[in-house]
């Protein structure tokens, strides 16, 4: 395909495939040629209304593009008669009929995909001790009485005090007119829902039911910059009722945190859209958990939320244009206490909702709710906690001293800036390995069973197709193509290898190895190499920033949090030099660990009030600022490390003798000189 800049560009999100392609061109067959996934059943006749896309309006600084309605040619007959038929939801056109006219940025919206992406963050088994903010007390309150003309409400008051020793309650306003009606209908028999969290707090009555209700509900949730997960509790067992992720709708506004903001200064509604569009997606997970465990939303009394800064001010409702530039000022650094209805989430009237303390200026509430999963602060051992997202959170320390920093990692983990790349949906290869004599790969793909060379692959993938590499499957075929002599240390595909095998092919002055040949050809190109490199280098050097500030020259333990931490193997991540050399026993995807911390701080009160204090004791190191980064920065770029050795590693490990290469295409300054691993 030619890329001429007179041809338009256009963006599909929230897969962040992108193309130009010439004037007339309809948006279906566009995305087809980058494999973006629409699916169309009648063959582009504009009769199933299944290739439905939306158009992004707005100035998208990252990419260059002013994406508008306009952009795409006039609605015609085809959609017109869908329309008229079938309906067309408003904003939508049929993919299959409209052309493209300019620059674009398309929204594939996930409720017309079937091979949407698979959101992997399920609640873990742990079981926690409840200390829950919610109080289910049941009493029975004496009847009126002519000569104790006291109200209903002093003696509902009356009866929790002695009951359940509740003095001082407060009352939610909105149970005032409602408590009559129900005292008599529950017969002077109610339960009340009364909230406390803090110990010197006043209690507070939220809620009140007609009889025995012996049950009560909260949801946890931590929204991700790529995905939000939720799960639904009941406060009194503690047990996990449901769980339900999505993607976040953000991602049409930017891939990257600093394109969302880039979007919010550019965009004068920019802010109000996200918040909107997220707390949307939020209420949506709550509509399904609740369908998925048979529990109605006005069950739901409390609730937990954590994210990323940004995250966390756009679901405030905040402006987080002062988070895109130094100092990095956060709106409120501590934990947030709100009623629900007031952020746009009617769930009972009294439900509460509760935000963690964010730790710095990129070190969100996510990152403290994974600290008090994993405990680096409970222990003696130098923990390293990682949540690799589009910005690596990083923490590490013990019980004696812990520091945390960010690292604008940026989405190239998550398949963006990949030209192969995508999200882990069906699909997706996963599981690289490769054959260091031959050069000839096997792979796993997201929703196939067998590896590429055992029987039945090829019957599965011809349904399910083998469309683009997702982020464990980048980090695992760039490791092997280092461990196979595929590229150098600097990260140069090595051309002369194309005389052994077909899989190296020449693209200009540089070259890429063919992972698949088949329809799209998955290739990793050198850019692709270099897009991972740079992603690592920055993870690394903040890692080796809090190593130096605690003085240390290795870690005891490393915790790989998020979806992309569960999924990649640690082996692979550090032969890429993603992370420090470790014993890789103790190298362990801990899950959802900000989930976890989420659904902590629900069942048990008593761990808000230890993050709020850790938080408090953290140091925070500013990357930005630090000296030693791009020192540090230039080592990592080399495969695993330029100058660090990785022992551990070397046992597990068969690590190639190193092999510096030039870079014909001068892409990331690669070193001519040999050196000797030590």
């Amino acid at each position: 395909m030619n890329d001429a800049p007179s041809k338009p560009l256009v963006l599909f999100m929230p897969s962040g495939k992108r193309g130009r392609f010439a004037v007339g061109t309809p948006v279906l067959e566009a995305a087809r040629q980058l494999g973006v996934y629409v699916e169309s059943v009648c063959g582009g006749r504009a009769t199933c209304g299944r290739c439905q896309v939306s158009v992004q309006e707005g100035r998208f600084a990252k990419h260059g593009i002013k994406s508008a309605n306009d952009h795409l040619s006039p609605i015609g007959p085809k959609e017109e008669r869908y329309d008229r038929v079938r309906g067309l939801p408003e904003g939508r056109r049929l993919s299959c009929s409209a052309q493209i006219l300019g620059d674009l940025v398309i929204d594939v919206p996930q409720d017309t995909v079937i091979n949407a992406q698979v959101v992997r963050k399920a609640a873990d088994e742990r079981v926690f001790d409840r200390n829950s903010a919610i109080r289910m007390c049941y009493v029975e309150v004496e009847e009126p009485d002519m000569e104790k003309p006291l109200g209903d409400l002093d003696r509902l008051k009356a009866a929790l005090a002695a009951d359940w020793h509740l003095e001082n309650l407060e009352v939610d306003f909105h149970l005032i007119p409602t408590v009559q009606s129900i005292l008599r209908k529950g017969e002077w028999k109610v339960t009340a829902a009364v909230h406390k969290d803090h110990d010197d707090a006043h209690p507070r009555l939220v809620a009140l039911y007609p009889g025995l209700k012996n049950e009560a509900y909260g949801i946890a949730c931590d929204i991700g910059s790529t995905t939000i997960a939720m799960h639904l509790s009941s406060l009194l067992s503690g047990r996990t009722v449901a769980s339900a992720g999505t993607s976040n709708p953000q991602i049409r506004f930017g891939e990257d945190l600093m394109s969302r903001v880039s979007y919010v200064m550019m965009n004068p509604d920019g802010r109000e859209a996200m918040t909107l569009a997220v707390r949307e997606a939020v209420n949506r997970l709550i509509d399904k958990v609740c369908a998925e465990g048979g529990v109605s939303r006005e069950d739901i009394l409390d609730s937990v939320f954590v994210g990323n800064p940004i995250m966390h001010h756009l679901f405030l409702g905040i402006d987080p244009t002062e988070l895109g530039g130094a100092p990095f000022a956060l709106a409120v650094s501590g934990a947030v206490h709100v009623k629900s209805s007031e952020i746009g989430l009617p769930m009972n009237p009294g439900t509460r909702t509760y935000i963690l303390p964010c730790i710095a200026g990129h070190v969100g509430a996510d990152a403290a709710a994974a600290t008090l999963s994993e405990g680096p602060h409970r222990q003696d051992e130098m923990m390293l906690l990682v949540d690799i997202g589009t910005n690596a959170e990083i923490v590490l320390g013990n019980a004696a001293r812990t520091v945390a920093a960010s690292s604008p990692t940026g989405p190239a983990f998550e398949g963006a800036e990949i030209s192969s790349g995508q999200r882990a949906a069906p699909g997706a290869i996963e599981r690289v390995r490769i054959d260091p004599i031959t050069l000839e790969p096997r792979f796993r793909v997201i929703g196939i069973e067998p590896w590429s060379d055992e029987p039945g692959f090829a019957e599965a993938a011809a349904a399910v197709g083998v469309t683009g590499i997702c982020g464990s499957g980048i980090i695992e075929v760039i490791a092997e193509m280092y461990l196979a002599g595929i590229i150098s240390e600097d990260g140069v595909v090595d051309g002369s290898l194309a005389e052994r095998s077909p899989r190296i092919l020449q693209n200009g002055r540089t070259f890429s190895y063919l992972l698949h040949d088949g329809e799209p050809r998955i290739t990793v190109t050198q850019n692709d190499v270099r897009a991972i490199q740079l992603a690592k280098a920055a993870l690394y050097a903040g890692v080796k920033l809090l190593m130096d500030k605690l003085g240390i020259g290795h870690v005891d333990r490393i915790g790989l949090a998020g979806a992309f931490g569960t999924f990649i193997d640690p082996k692979f991540a550090m032969v890429l030099g993603l992370i420090p050399d470790c014993d890789l026993t103790r190298v362990k995807a801990v899950g959802n660990a900000a989930g976890t911390g989420a659904r902590m701080c629900l069942l048990n009160r008593s761990y808000r009030r230890e993050i709020e204090e850790t938080v408090r004791k953290i140091e925070k190191i500013e990357t930005a600022l630090e000296p030693k980064f791009q020192e540090h920065f230039v080592h990592a770029m080399a495969l695993p490390n330029k100058i660090d050795p990785f022992p551990n590693l070397a046992v597990a490990v068969t690590l190639p003798e190193r092999k510096v290469l030039a870079d014909t295409a001068g892409e990331g300054g690669a070193r001519r000189r040999r050196r000797s691993r030590e």
